[in-house]
């Protein structure tokens, strides 16, 4: 097995012994320990427990981007 580096091997053991946190415990852990020069992302993953062929049960969202998508929109009209 190949060796750890530094910054692996301390991430593992900050996180060592830690599996059910809180969410805002969750995050400040992970912002403590952030050592990469760009912005850090975390990603979550949730079971609903909802059976999703049932039409009452259909889990459906919009989120809205902070920037929006990243394009810039050019709008032309023509009026009188």
């Amino acid at each position: 097995m190949a060796k750890l580096g530094k910054r692996t091997r301390s991430a593992r053991e900050a996180f060592a012994g830690k599996a059910n946190l809180s969410v805002e415990a969750a995050v400040a852990l992970v912002k403590a320990n952030a050592t990469s020069k760009f912005d850090e992302t975390i990603e979550i993953a949730l079971n609903l427990g909802v059976d999703t062929r049932h039409a009452d049960q259909m889990v459906r969202g919009v989120v809205g981007l902070p920037n929006g998508t990243g394009k810039s929109m050019r709008v032309a009209v023509f009026a009188r």
